[in-house]
């Protein structure tokens, strides 16, 4: 979270250089008079300027705002964060599973030839309804033998190369993806089955020597029960590049094989890490098979795609030569593309003057429609006390208010303002690996002592609320029914009592002849959290505790304390995504050093919760399993969740929605914002008025 620093002193040159400012800038209304122009032109304030302007390598903000604008994906999300089409018009998810037969088991009803196996299982499973009606076909896959090769291990990148005497197999095509499809079948073979297959037989290294450093490989060589789920995207016909040329399927393959180019640098690799295949099926049709069960695939095809006739490798090669670059180590980073994008979304890249400002025009040709506005803009803004100034005057046309001006701006009838909630909360983490807090009473006693109100009051004022749980608030991941812990610090003390805490004569919790005392730390430079440690401190020593609180700077706070799990506690926070997959934040098997389970939290049951709600694609059954989980995790309290800020943005009132009836009839609407607070959902429909409109009560 970027936090905007509390202006406390200025030189007196400056103060009256930024009055005298605020003045000399013409006010909009009379740019608008004196500059028509002015009204079509969409001027968006920034405090950083962009990195490159390619959706699969950038990662700042900066350049994701532009690249949006510029590029469409495949889909989006919608105002209620449900998945959308964009440039694919249509999408199916199914499921293809394969089963390993072993012809050496014992089988329930002896020896099966490869050729009964699909009538005999069905007639094995047929009194299952659910099962047999969510199968769409079996068949059977021959044996065939491939040579491949592996790393040794994870420490030892070495290959082993080996040949696969796949056995036959068969092939379940389902309409439905389903986690638990081969229970059924696990039940009926039984776990011999797989418990004592002969890998040996069927996996042979090429050098015998490194038989033994295969064997730790043989289920991965060789699976016995795989999940390949697939989405078929159906595309549109009718979109073309800012250049003009036609979109296609070829333009999706060669993004995906760009993102996992082995000498590319995309951040986003692990997205589509789980992709098996992905297969051209034509001009306006693309298969994608993946290699286990993994339901947040489905967001990674929001990326924004480029096109293959400017970037392929014989292009690349041929800019490299003409730049007097060495083509062998030249890569798309290195490209020209990067700082002029050609795209299909609704504006066209036209202009970047760095550390100014970028420029983009409208997409007259857009699919979906040109957008109202003519142009957009993107001025480079670092300091935010000019990025106020300029809203002020209308030479830009939003502003992140300070939550100490919130109250303030909203009685101003010159601005609309919209707060959201937004995907990030703040918590206290405590390490769990510390005596301290390996109670669970203990923690939700620590959690009880603290009074949230003067946070979300003097330190938020006003613009926050309180959260209990691992997922974003707005999101139906999110259970309501969970109630924060109430403020209670003599039940708190009652609870640290009968663990055995007891006050001394100096006034502090003691037990077995040592005090209750840990420290407590967060980052510098961040006033609220500075505050946050503060507050904490307080309301714990007056029950007891002896809190000391220290400050580190970001790279020294990460490296010597967080990622080598060397701290007592900690104030932070997470952003989340829109994804209900906490796998990386809480699964036990990532709680180890430079993993993002860092507190150490470890409960079996959540493991299981965690990988199930990874594995699901039916949203209600998500629904239910996330909330179970955020139950879970707020008895177990290895957090003491905080709060989630409010974000709010103001807007010129002359601003509007533009909707356009079937008789071409334009009538305008009030801005609002999506589910999740995003205003910007309807930008191609905003128009900028010359006066404040009058809207009738209903909108």
């Amino acid at each position: 979270m970027i936090v905007k620093k509390i202006l406390i002193y200025l030189p007196i040159v400056l103060i009256l250089f930024l009055t005298q400012s605020f003045f000399w800038v013409p006010t909009y209304d009379k740019q608008a008079v004196g500059n028509p122009a002015r009204l079509v032109k969409y001027v968006q304030g920034s405090s950083g300027d962009a990195q490159i302007l390619n959706p699969i390598l950038s990662a700042d903000s900066s350049s994701s705002s532009i690249n949006d604008l510029v590029f469409d994906g495949l889909i989006d999300l919608d105002n209620k964060l449900e998945y959308r089409p964009r440039l694919a018009k249509s999408w199916t998810q199914f499921e293809e599973a394969t089963l390993t037969l072993n012809t050496s088991a014992f089988l329930p009803g002896g020896k099966i030839a490869d050729t009964d196996w699909p009538n005999t299982l069905l007639a094995a499973l047929e009194h299952n309804t659910a099962w047999t009606k969510n199968l769409r076909s079996i068949e059977v896959i021959p044996a065939k033998t491939v040579q491949g090769e592996i790393a040794a291990s994870e420490k030892d990148a070495n290959k082993i190369s080996y040949t696969l005497h796949q056995p036959p197999r068969l092939k379940f095509t389902l309409e439905k993806i389903d986690q638990d499809f081969f229970e059924p079948i696990k039940q009926w073979l039984g776990e011999n089955y797989f418990n004592k297959f002969p890998y040996e037989k069927f996996v042979r290294a090429d050098e015998p020597s490194q038989q033994k450093k295969l064997q730790s490989h043989y289920k991965e060589i060789l699976p016995l029960a795989e999940h390949n789920p697939v989405i078929e995207f159906d595309l549109r016909t009718d979109v073309v590049f800012h250049d003009g040329h036609p979109f296609d399927s070829g333009d999706v393959l060669f993004t995906y094989e760009s993102i996992m180019d082995p000498k590319g640098t995309s951040p986003r690799k692990s997205d589509y890490e789980p992709v098996k295949s992905a297969e051209v099926l034509g001009p306006h049709k693309i298969r994608i098979t993946y290699k286990r069960l993994f339901s947040p695939a489905i967001g990674s095809w929001a990326m924004g795609i480029l096109p293959e006739h400017l970037l392929t490798q014989e292009k690349l090669v041929e800019e490299a030569k003409a730049r007097g670059r060495d083509p062998n180590i030249f890569t798309l980073r290195d490209s020209n593309f990067g700082r002029h994008p050609i795209g299909t979304g609704p504006f066209k890249f036209a202009e970047w003057k760095s550390d100014e400002q970028i420029r983009l025009v409208r997409n007259d040709n857009y699919w979906e429609g040109a957008p109202e506005y003519e142009e957009y803009v993107m001025r480079i803004i670092p300091d935010s006390l000019t990025q106020e100034m300029e809203f002020y005057a209308g030479a830009v046309d939003n502003y992140s208010v300070q939550p100490h001006q919130v109250a303030r701006f909203s009685t101003d009838d010159k601005y609309q303002s919209f707060s959201s909630l937004g995907y990030f909360y703040s918590y206290i983490g405590y390490n769990l690996r510390n005596p301290l807090f390996a109670d669970r009473d203990v923690r939700v006693a620590l959690g009880m002592a603290i009074d949230i109100d003067p946070i979300l009051q003097y330190i938020l004022y006003g613009e926050g609320e309180r959260v209990t749980g691992p997922y974003p608030k707005i999101t139906d991941w999110y259970d309501p029914a969970v109630k924060p812990l109430p403020y209670d610090p003599k039940g708190a003390l009652a609870m640290l009592n009968a663990k055995g805490w007891k006050k001394n004569a100096d006034g502090w919790l003691e037990k077995d002849g040592k005090i209750f005392e840990f420290n407590l730390i967060t980052n510098s430079g961040n006033p609220v959290r500075k505050n946050i440690l503060t507050i904490v401190q307080e309301s714990w020593r007056k029950i007891g505790i002896k809190c000391n609180t220290q400050l580190f700077e970001w790279a020294v706070f990460l490296k010597d304390f967080v990622n080598s799990l060397k701290y007592d506690a900690l104030v932070l926070g997470w952003s989340m995504g829109i994804d209900p997959d906490l796998y990386q934040i809480w699964h036990s098997s990532q709680a180890g050093p430079r993993q993002l389970n860092f507190v150490g939290y470890k409960n079996a049951e959540a493991d299981r919760l965690i990988t199930r709600i990874r594995r699901e694609y039916d949203r209600p059954k998500q629904i239910a399993m996330a909330r179970e989980l955020h139950r879970m995790i707020a008895r177990d309290q290895p957090y003491t969740f905080l709060y989630v800020a409010k974000s709010t943005q103001l807007l010129d009132k002359k601003i509007v929605i533009v909707e356009t009836e079937e008789g071409g009839e334009k009538s305008y609407k009030k801005i609002y914002p999506t589910k999740d607070g995003r205003i910007h959902y309807y930008f191609n429909k905003w128009k900028k008025l010359a006066t404040i409109p009058t809207f009738s009560p209903a909108g």
